[in-house]
C-alpha cells in the first residue's frame, strides 16, 4: 500500500473525528437553550444548514448504472422499473390495526418530574403570542360586519383576555411567595424566629391588595357592581331551588 494513501486515509479519519467532536460540543452547548431560542436559531440558519450542523451531512444515494459484460447479452434493468407494455397490477394496501398504548405524562416516570419554573422559562413566549393575538382580533372586530363572526371574535377575545389575566395572576402569586421566602430567610440569618402566615391572613392581605389595585385603576365601582350582581343571581337561584323543593 502506498504511503500517500495511508496519510490521506489518516487525515480523513482525523477530520471526521474533529467534526464529530465539534458537533458533540455544539449539541452540549445548545442543550441548555430554550425551545424559543432553538426555533429562532433554525429560522436564522435555515433548515438545511441547521440539520447539517447538528445532525451531520446527509449521505447522497448514488444512482446504479447497469452495464453489459457482453454486447450480445440482454440489457440488465432494475426490478423497480415496470417494462413498457406490462400490465398494471393494482397495489392493494391491507390496513393493520395499530396498537395504541395510553400514557399519562403526569404519572409516567419516563417523562420525569414537572418543573414549573423551567416550563415557564421555555414557553414564556406563549403569553406574548396571546397578547399579539388579542390585538389582531380587536382589529379584525372593528372591520367585521357579519354578526356571527362578531360574536365568535368577541368570544375569542374574552378567552384570550382570561388566559392573559390568569397568567399574570400566577406570576404575581409566585413573586409574592418568593418575597415571603426571602424575608423568612433574612429573619433566620438575623437570629429572629419568623412565623408562617395563616391562610386566612394571606387571603385577607390578597383582598386588600386587590382592592388597592382596583382603586388605582378606577375599576373598583365596576368590580363591586359585578360582584353584587353575582351574589344576587346566586341568591335568586337558591330561592327558586327552595320553592321547587316545597312544590
Amino acid at each position: 500500500m502506498n504511503m500517500d494513501s495511508l496519510d490521506s486515509e489518516s487525515d480523513q479519519e482525523m477530520s471526521e473525528l474533529v467534526t464529530t467532536d465539534e458537533r458533540d460540543k455544539i449539541k452540549q452547548e445548545i442543550s441548555n437553550l430554550s425551545f424559543e431560542e432553538l426555533l429562532k436559531m433554525k429560522e436564522e440558519m435555515g433548515s438545511k444548514l441547521y440539520n447539517k450542523t447538528f445532525h451531520g451531512e446527509v449521505r447522497k444515494t448514488s444512482k446504479s448504472i447497469f452495464q453489459r459484460a457482453n454486447k450480445n447479452r440482454p440489457r440488465e434493468m432494475s426490478s423497480k422499473i415496470r417494462p413498457k407494455g406490462a400490465p398494471v397490477i393494482p397495489h392493494i394496501i391491507i390496513p393493520q390495526a395499530k396498537k395504541v398504548a395510553s400514557r399519562d405524562p403526569r404519572f409516567d416516570p419516563l417523562c420525569g418530574q414537572f418543573e414549573e419554573k423551567e416550563f415557564k422559562s421555555n414557553y414564556k413566549f406563549l403569553n406574548d403570542m396571546r397578547i399579539k393575538e388579542k390585538e389582531h382580533l380587536q382589529i379584525e372586530l372593528k372591520n367585521c360586519s357579519n354578526p356571527e363572526h362578531v360574536k365568535t371574535i368577541k368570544m375569542l377575545i374574552q378567552r384570550t383576555t382570561n388566559q392573559i389575566r390568569e397568567q399574570e395572576k400566577r406570576e404575581k402569586e409566585q413573586n409574592q411567595k418568593y418575597e415571603e421566602r426571602k424575608e423568612f430567610r433574612e429573619k433566620l440569618k438575623n437570629g429572629e424566629h419568623p412565623r408562617y402566615k395563616k391562610k386566612s391572613v394571606q387571603k385577607l392581605e390578597n383582598l386588600v391588595q386587590q382592592y388597592e389595585t382596583l382603586k388605582k385603576t378606577n375599576k373598583l365601582q365596576k368590580h363591586i357592581e359585578k360582584r353584587s350582581k353575582k351574589i344576587a343571581n346566586k341568591h335568586r337561584h337558591q330561592m327558586n331551588q327552595s320553592d321547587n323543593e316545597m312544590l
